[in-house]
């Protein structure tokens, strides 16, 4: 390999597993890398969804699903094959070494690359490879997260102004135990603003926030 090819951040006692991972089914041998997609995408979910909940303790469930789905897109996979060189590493058969691979194939390896590290190496090598090859995609997320918490916003902008913390009020709770929704309304320094429905509690008071922001916001850059 050239120079400019990367390392992978990963060192396989067992080389058969790095060959394996970069099998693609259309070579058409006995044995490829689909299986080992399976269980990298099962690795990755679960080193994921630890990594938003461990650094993400308010955001309810649906909003961490949004965030993982965010992280484990094919868009996002396919550029982290990319970055480790995949598609010239990889075992293609003739119809796909003729032509750049589609977004899905380099997401399928860089899965399949997942699963060889987590055979060759357990849990803990996985998520090490993991969080190595997807850093940028997580600080992303958890920029975006924090500079978009409608709630921390709204806290800071109350005690800028009005030395105070905002006020939720739930006004109706809907539905069964399992399927509820809430709907909440925001005070702030004594002055309502429009109600909004969520999932949760908490999820209803994050948009209730939002709801206060525009308004609040909107007189500030009016002033």
């Amino acid at each position: 390999m050239s120079g400019t090819v990367p390392e992978l951040p990963y060192d396989f006692a067992h080389e058969e597993l790095h060959e394996l991972a970069l099998t693609h089914s259309s070579v058409g041998l006995s044995q490829d890398n689909e299986r080992l997609e399976f269980l990298g995408d099962a690795a990755l979910d679960l080193v994921i969804a630890e990594e938003l909940y461990r650094h993400h303790p308010d955001l309810p469930e649906g909003e961490l699903t949004e965030l993982k789905a965010n992280v484990v897109s094919r868009r996002t996979l396919a550029e982290a094959a990319r970055r480790l060189h995949l598609e010239g590493r990889a075992r293609l058969g003739p119809g796909l070494r003729s032509r750049a691979l589609p977004r899905s194939v380099l997401a399928n390896l860089y899965e399949a690359m997942l699963g060889a590290v987590y055979l060759d190496g357990g849990l803990e090598a996985a998520r090490a490879f993991t969080l190595t090859t997807l850093r940028g995609p997580l600080e992303r997320v958890r920029a975006r997260t924090q500079h978009s918490n409608p709630k921390q916003r709204l806290q800071q902008l109350c005690q800028k102004h009005w030395n105070n913390l905002p006020k939720y009020v739930q006004l109706e709770v809907r539905g069964e135990a399992h399927a509820r929704a809430f709907l909440v309304a925001c005070e702030v320094n004594g002055t309502g603003h429009p109600p909004a429905w969520g999932r949760t509690r908490k999820e209803a008071e994050s948009w209730a926030a939002h709801e206060a922001l525009l308004v609040l916001e909107e007189g500030e850059a009016a002033a």
